[in-house]
């Protein structure tokens, strides 16, 4: 075992040893918390210990899988074979099927997944005839999971007045029978759920001191892994299990406590002293990982939080560069700007892709980026989720467009013929399917007329097949008068899909939502290109046949292990790159608008940004962009206050003053509040009028400067290069909502068909037809 200790640093040995009473390890970024509780446990075990009488509690089943493997290393499988290590909800349910006659449970209880119960829960809904768009089965479920990791059953939950309340407010006022309902049926089931393993096990404990007091003495020592991000449910029963003893010792980090979301209390770690009175305190300072300029800069921005237990992490590995902080014009420019950043790294320094990641706030920010990766043949996976065009609400969309254009598209059909619900069962489109089948035609024939077909239906069902084929229809005929991106809103609108998300505050209901309205910037960004590049009329059908191709490469089943890896911050936590690039850090995105009204909020959204930060091994980039499509519409942006809480000789800012400045109005003074598009989900697109060329303040002595020092290659385009076109000249120097800034290299045609070349700092030349483009000339 000596060996083995003498593999630890000074700090790291201290907290291994320590066996005297409770102790709390503050564990940096990078600093070899792992390595501690493996090495700790082993020490207890050479210590005399037996592996039965160690709980050892982690958050995932990976990371007690490698700490037991590394345990197997030093002590051998058979003694790391018996230990009690494993996630709070497998430890526990452990527990309970031991002890389950004394909660009114058999010894078999069926555990239910989380698709499991939302499943119940819909019945439910459904068996007491409440409106689904209110009562979404993912609210419901969310608000039954918070309130039993609160350690509220459905009987207190009735007789608390503040939820009662809420869910009043919220016009969701039976959620109370719901869940009074649901815990019922799971109890006639024999089942629980994930939340059911803590609260019961918590009950177990309190109602039957016997019990809780053999598990006291049987489990000697306790450890527990990330207890920054334990919840109440959890921080209760480890309390419990440790009276008397006091042998516990909780690993974790303040600094990286982001799961208030999911439940979790950072005071649980702040306070533990206070619980523990005589708990030690260890800090692991040294990180492994980064480089000192990266460290230094995340403890500079650290720092600014209040709730905190303060440690200086610190690094020996080289200085290395500055984090390195970039603007671009908009969200849609800032996605090729980071794709470009990529190959420029790689050539210069022969780094793998697979060495770098890219980290955004929230999954509605991933389309841009795929895209611009795609563009320029970049491989790329999504870690922790779907890419983009393959999450369920957007191929629910995508399957009304695919319907409106192909009626006969069978497969479009099934997916939304129920979907929102019109009370079309899988019975009913069964029956479709077999006439379609019998009479070799189409779906969508049988469904125009489904007794021609012999199609054996009550009235009722024949109605509601009738105003689904209707709806189906309308969708074509205003398909057939609108452009692409008019259609693409009427479709999300009347089809009920938005709508049922507007109802769903659930973290998974506003994801969702954002989603849809990325998917509607990203065809209003489609058409505008295809209108700049001379093509008028843009339909649905050419966005979809640009979406086949983009979904084809998606469903690739060939693996490659080289990619660049596309990650919310929150799924990057535990994880390291090379480079990381962090991006859309902006005000109201990073820090969320949710935490805007709250000290507290805001400090944990700067505690993610230190996670997403001391992922990198090497360098850090982080970007913002000047406008970006949230919400429904396309705003300007402020560059996020996190950006000035890093202390200046750690990163490089960009020559801007609102990145610097104690205020963002500098910002909205000069790029003005005029958005790049309009949401069609806020207004109509204006496609007839023309596109007016903005020019804040142009000086003539910049047009005389630029008149004078135009190329003299000019002198051969068509007259209309040399004269003043909407206000351009060779050589003027203009911003695109997209394409960000560039240069005007020509000019040809006249009117109407007037065209520029511009060459963009990251997308290179591009042709634009100046009735449709919208380009702002820049003051020198």
């Amino acid at each position: 075992m000596e060996e083995y200790l003498k593999q630890l640093n000074e700090s790291q040995r201290a907290a291994v040893t320590y066996t005297d009473g409770p102790s709390l390890v503050i564990a940096g970024a990078g600093s070899g918390k792992t390595r501690v509780l493996t090495y700790k446990i082993a020490y207890l075990l050479n210590k005399g210990i037996p592996p039965y009488a160690i709980l050892a509690l982690t958050f995932t089943n990976k990371a007690a899988r490698e700490m037991k493997e590394r345990i197997a290393t030093i002590v051998g499988e058979p003694t790391a074979r018996r230990l009690w290590m494993g996630t709070f909800h497998s430890i526990f349910a452990r527990i309970l099927r031991s002890e389950a006659e004394f909660i009114g449970y058999p010894s078999h209880f069926t555990i239910y997944d989380s698709a499991d119960s939302k499943s119940l829960i819909k019945a439910i809904i459904k068996e007491m005839q409440l409106d689904d768009k209110l009562y979404r089965p993912g609210m419901v479920q969310s608000r039954i999971s918070n309130a039993k990791n609160a350690l509220i059953t459905a009987r207190a939950y009735e007789h608390n007045k503040d939820l009662v309340e809420y869910d009043i407010k919220a016009k969701v006022p039976l959620i109370r029978d719901v869940y009074k309902r649901y815990e019922s049926r799971c109890r006639q089931a024999g089942a629980m759920d994930f939340d059911d393993l803590l609260l019961q096990t918590n009950i177990l404990f309190r109602d039957h001191p016997a019990v809780l007091d053999k598990y006291r003495q049987f489990f000697r020592h306790i450890l527990v892994d990330e207890y920054q991000d334990t919840n109440f449910a959890q921080h209760l029963i480890v309390q419990r299990l440790s009276e008397g003893h006091g042998q516990l010792t909780v690993v974790g980090d303040d600094a990286q406590s982001i799961y208030s979301f999911r439940g979790a209390n950072i005071d649980n770690i702040l306070q533990l002293k206070r619980v523990y009175p005589t708990c030690r305190t260890f800090k692991l300072e040294r990180n492994y990982r980064s480089t000192q300029n990266i460290v230094n800069a995340a403890n500079s921005l650290i720092h600014k939080n209040k709730e905190q237990i303060h440690k200086t992490v610190y690094s020996e590995k080289e200085q290395g560069d500055k984090l390195l902080a970039f603007s671009t014009y908009s969200d849609y420019e800032e996605g090729y700007a980071v794709a470009s950043k990529i190959d420029e790294m790689r050539r210069k320094r022969n780094y793998e892709y697979a060495d770098f990641a890219i980290l955004y706030r929230t999954n509605a920010q991933s389309r841009i980026l795929e895209e611009a990766l795609r563009k320029r043949g970049i491989p790329y996976k999504i870690y922790g989720g779907l890419s983009f065009y393959q999450r369920k609400e957007i191929k629910d969309v995508i399957a009304y467009f695919r319907l409106i254009v192909n009626p006969h598209d069978e497969e479009a059909l099934k997916r939304v013929i129920n979907y929102p619900a019109r009370g079309i069962g899988d019975t009913t489109v069964g029956k479709l399917i077999a006439a379609a089948s019998e009479r070799g035609v189409s779906l969508w024939s049988v469904l125009k007329e489904p007794l021609e077909y012999a199609v054996k239906i009550n009235n009722g069902t024949a109605q509601k097949l009738n105003t689904f084929r209707e709806l189906i229809g309308e969708f074509i005929t205003y398909s057939q008068e609108n452009p692409a991106e008019e259609t693409a809103a009427h479709i999300v609108k009347q089809s009920g899909i938005y709508s049922s998300f507007l109802v769903d505050q659930s973290v998974e209901g506003i994801s969702r939502r954002e989603n849809l309205e990325e998917l509607l910037k990203g065809i209003a960004e489609f058409v505008q290109i295809r209108r700049e590049e001379g093509l008028e009329r843009v339909s649905i059908a050419d966005f979809l046949s640009e979406v086949a191709l983009l979904t084809d490469q998606d469903n690739d089943k060939e693996e490659q292990a080289n990619k660049v890896t596309l990650m919310t911050v929150h799924a990057a936590k535990g994880l390291e790159f090379r480079n990381v690039f962090v991006v859309g850090l902006e005000e109201d995105l990073f820090p969320s608008m949710m935490a805007k009204d709250s000290m507290r909020a805001i400090e944990e959204e700067r505690r993610l940004f230190y996670v997403a930060i001391t992922r990198a091994e090497e360098n850090c980039i982080l970007s913002y962009a000047k406008s970006r499509f949230r919400n429904g519409k396309t705003s300007v942006c402020s560059p996020s206050r996190f950006l000035r809480d890093i202390d200046t000789q750690f990163v490089e800012l960009p020559e801007d003053p609102a990145a610097r400045a104690d205020s963002f109005d500098s910002e909205r003074e000069r790029y003005g509040a005029r958005p790049a598009f309009q949401s069609p989900f806020q207004q109509r697109r204006a496609a007839e009028e023309p596109v007016q060329i903005v020019k804040p303040t142009p000086p003539p002595a910049r047009m005389r400067k630029v008149e004078a020092t135009a190329s003299p290659a000019s002198a051969s385009l068509p007259s209309a290069s040399q004269a003043d076109v909407h206000g351009l000249q060779v050589g003027t120097r203009v911003s695109h909502d997209r394409f960000g800034e560039g240069e005007v290299t020509a000019i040809e045609g006249e009117g109407g068909n007037a065209k520029a070349t511009v060459v963009f700092q990251h997308f290179g030349q591009k042709q634009l037809l100046l009735k449709f483009a919208k380009l702002t000339i820049l003051s020198p």
